[in-house]
This record gives structure tokens, sequence and C-alpha cells, in this order.
């Protein structure tokens, strides 16, 4: 079982972590929002078929679950993905996922502000803190030049993984109860739906603007099928077995595979500061988690038969 979990969490974080690179290949031939929005049409309908057969309640009832629903479609599907591949035009593979690996610091941050039962110790704001400061290092501002297409675009990526995070928290704090397949699918139909209205509203964002080239279609194929449809049903198992903490871990293996695949398929080169900002990103969730992780440490400790 351990083994299967490894190789299971191994092929999540290749999964998610190469999504970053189908996305800027795809960027090349399909507007941004609506390559969004066709990605989570084809993964909303598969993840919602999956929902139908493998659990009991595969619809929302009530308001509490309506509700939950809405805050996934709006922050956890439509905010993030929309402020994600717009973003991703302007950086590289790696360095957008290095941004997106902020998720789980801000997620604990939100989490500590709005739940009262949570509060950030000293430490805990120095992780927050030291996890802000990576996304600094791989912005590095200019003053004379705060707009500039670089900054702009991690400044978008960095407001998806604000929305992904508070969308989290507030998912959390409605408690619905609602299976996590059931949620998810209905987010995706539902977030798919406002990227769609939001595509229509937006210049260049048409049917009309997609160039249907080989690479377009793979690209869109991948993201549908592998990264989300496949990707979410490792993550549905692999949450259940493992826990939040160790399936977190994931966004942080996630840039080491964008950054080998971008630097394969489209010869991105990585630079030390987004190095460096990963390495402060990841140190601020170490900190944040760092009882969770002693805990998970000394389990796997024990589970292995050399320590016995």
């Amino acid at each position: 079982m351990r083994y299967r979990n490894v190789l299971l969490f191994v092929a999540l974080a290749v999964f998610w972590g190469s999504a970053f690179v189908a996305i800027k290949a795809g960027l090349a031939d399909i507007p941004p929002v609506l390559f969004a929005a066709i990605r989570y049409d084809v993964a909303g309908v598969l993840v919602l078929g999956y929902a139908a057969v493998a659990v009991d309640r595969w619809y929302p009832t009530g308001r509490r679950e309506l509700a939950a629903v809405a805050v996934g479609s709006v922050f956890l599907i439509a905010g993030y993905h929309a402020l994600l591949f717009v973003g991703e035009q302007g950086t590289t593979s790696a360095a957008a996922a290095v941004v997106v690996s902020l998720s789980p610091v801000l997620t604990t941050g939100f989490a500590r502000l709005l739940l009262p039962e949570q509060r950030l110790t000293t430490v805990g704001i120095a992780g927050l803190l030291l996890g802000l400061a990576g996304v600094i290092v791989l912005v590095r501002p200019d003053p004379a030049n705060l707009f500039s297409r670089d900054t702009v675009s991690v400044g978008l990526i960095f407001g998806a993984a604000l929305s992904f995070a508070f969308g989290s928290v507030l998912t959390r704090w409605l408690d619905a109860g609602l299976p996590i397949e059931t949620l998810e699918a209905w987010s995706m139909v539902g977030g798919a739906l406002l990227m769609h209205l939001l595509a229509l509203a937006l210049p260049g964002e048409s049917i009309a603007a997609i160039d249907w080239t080989p690479r377009a279609v793979v690209a869109l194929g991948y993201l549908s099928i592998v990264a989300s449809a496949v990707g979410f049903l490792v993550y549905f198992d692999l949450l259940e077995k493992l826990g939040p903490v160790e399936i977190n871990l994931v966004s942080y293996l996630a840039p080491v595979v964008a950054a080998v695949v971008g630097f394969a398929f489209l010869g991105e080169v990585i630079d030390a500061a987004t190095g460096v900002g990963f390495l402060l990103i990841f140190g601020g969730f170490a900190l944040l988690k760092r009882r969770e992780l002693a805990r998970e440490v000394e389990r796997w400790r024990r589970a292995t038969p050399l320590s016995r």
C-alpha cells in the first residue's frame, strides 16, 4: 500500500506539474480564458460521470451544498484558472508553478484569519511572510517599471493562488458535507460556464480565434483528461489515504516537474530567482505546517522496516 501511494503521489505531481507546460504550449493557439473554459467543459463532464457512479449523492441539494458549489465554481475553478491562464502568457511554466505552490501557505493564512478556532502563532506569521517573500524574489519588482509584462503576469498568477486559497477556506467554513467528488464535478461545470460568460465579454476570446493545431489539440486533451479528470481521481484517492498535509506536498514537487518538462519541450530556462523563490515558499509551508510535518515524518519512520 505504501509503495502504491508513493507511485500515485509521484504520478499526480507529474500530471499537475506538466499541466503548466501544457497550458503554456496551448496558449500559442487558444485564447486563455476560452482555453480554461473548454478544458473544464470536458473535465467537468468526465468527473461528473465518475461522481454519478462512485458516490451516493452525485448532485447538491439544499442551500449550504449549493453555496459550496457556488464557491467552488467562482473561486476554485473560474477565478483560479482564468487568472492562471492569462498570467502564464507572460512567464515560464516553472515560475507559474512556483507561485501556485504558495496556495497551501495562503490557505493556512486565510484559515487562521477567517476561522475563529484557528490562530497564527509568531512562527506561523513568519512562515506566511517567508512564503510571500518567495513571490517578491520571483517577481523582483522594479519601482520604475511596476507594470512590466513579467510583473503583471506573476501578479495575475498570485491572484489565482489567492482565489484558490480563499475558496478552499470558504468551502471548509461552509462544511456542506457534500462528497468531494460531487463538489469538484459541479464546481468544474459551474466554473466552465462562468469562464465562457467571461470570454464573451473579453476581446479576442472567441471560437474563431482558436487555431486547431495538433499542439492545441494535444494540450487541451492532456489538460482535460490527464491533468484534470485522471489527476483529480488520483487526488481523491490520495486525500482519503494520506490526508491533507501530505497531499499538499504535491504543490512542491510540481514546480520541479514543470521546470524539467518546460526545459525539455519548450526550451524554458530557469533562473536563480525562480529557485530561490521556490525554496522560500517551501520554507514558509514547512514553518506553518511544522507540527503536522513532524507527525508525518514520525509516522513514516515507524512504518519503515529499517527503523525497527
